[in-house]
């Protein structure tokens, strides 16, 4: 982008294939912005939940990352509310929503997952 005014005001090109430059690096720009938005739409917030319980599945943790991810997804669409991570009540209802989910699959003692669970819900809802 900043070698083609260069090149402009040295006559190295025309003002049509500056132009036409302007305009390629314009649809680049778009398609490269594209990209990331669908990137950034893919990640939908059980996805991003179900990507962490995969990672840190182990032999004696359940092999139901699938049903976890669903029952933690539906408490915390019902106790949260539009601005809930800048308000104490609503830090506190999601957390708790969390723990009992996590102590349904006795995964409740884990503080690290805890952590880590809490921190996709409070990015990505």
């Amino acid at each position: 982008m900043e070698e083609l005014p260069d090149k402009a005001e040295k006559g190295l090109i025309t003002s049509i294939e500056f132009i036409k430059e302007l305009c390629k690096l314009a649809r680049e720009t778009l398609q490269a912005e594209k990209e990331i938005e669908q990137a950034r739409k893919e990640k939908t917030p059980q996805a991003a939940l179900t990507e962490l319980f995969l990672e840190i599945k182990t032999d004696q943790t359940p092999a139901v990352v699938e049903r976890i991810v669903t029952d933690i997804d539906a408490i915390v669409r019902v106790v949260r509310f539009p601005g809930w991570q800048k308000t104490t009540s609503g830090e506190r209802e999601v957390q708790k929503s969390l723990r009992k989910a996590l102590l349904k699959y006795k995964l409740h003692k884990d503080q690290a997952l805890f952590e880590r669970a809490y921190a996709y819900i409070k990015e990505y809802y």
